[in-house]
């Protein structure tokens, strides 16, 4: 089996409320693989949101680490940290969060602009996520002239330009209607199978979790094997 290109050791996440504390991740563990999707399900507030922004270096967790391309994201300083973010991992969020003052193209060119690439060849890779994702129309659009899924579909391709080694996706589809859904989480599990990207996909949807390669709920904060069943 190949290496893990993000591992999760003992992670604990505690948040205060004033007096009190609140432990929503304890010893929670994961090894993701290349090119495997993997479901998170969960109710709301068992931990999937904070497991997944542990994951992407966004937030710092209360202890655990976290092993990206054979990096402890956690041990590093905010620089380094930061360009491991940039350079590995992609996020897709429930909500777009798309620039509205930019294009389609543009949107999804942002990240590499940010790390420096120059204006034509990050509108050129841009370009080709979009049109892989059935975008190739609506390069020039603005997100108030897309719809829900075409907006999300271009946050995938943001996520994505960078060709990341992790994907993490909270919720995903949650905003959109179930034709919708469908059509966004076929676009992100093909966008990730076909660049070897490994995924982690936290959804309500039980229907779309089935068809990943395997599923975890978050139980007493740690990680286990869901089933159908369970």
């Amino acid at each position: 089996m190949s290496e893990p290109v993000l591992s999760i050791r003992a992670l604990r996440r505690v948040y205060q409320s004033g007096a009190e504390e609140l432990e929503v991740l304890d010893g929670a563990e994961l090894d993701l693989y290349p090119g495997e999707l993997v479901g998170l399900v969960g109710p709301s507030g068992s931990g999937k949101s904070s497991l997944l922004h542990a994951a992407a270096l966004l937030e710092t967790p209360t202890a655990g680490q976290v092993i990206i391309a054979g990096q402890d994201g956690l041990a590093l300083g905010e620089r380094a940290r930061t360009a491991l973010r940039r350079r590995e991992i992609g996020f897709v969020y429930q909500f777009h969060h798309l620039l509205p003052e930019l294009s389609a193209l543009e949107n999804a060119a942002l990240p590499l602009r940010i790390a420096g690439r120059g204006a034509g060849a990050a509108r050129e890779a841009a370009k080709a996520k979009l049109e892989a994702l059935g975008m190739g129309g609506r390069l020039d659009h603005r997100p108030g002239q897309l719809s829900g899924g075409e907006q999300q579909r271009v946050a995938i391709a943001r996520a994505l330009v960078n060709n990341p080694r992790v994907v993490l996706a909270d919720e995903p589809t949650g905003n959109l209607d179930p034709a919708h859904s469908d059509q966004v989480f076929e676009a992100l599990a093909s966008a990730c199978r076909e660049a070897g990207a490994a995924a982690l996909i936290a959804t309500h949807n039980l229907a779309l979790a089935e068809r990943m390669d395997r599923v975890l709920t978050v139980e007493q904060g740690r990680l286990t094997p869901w089933t159908p069943d369970a």
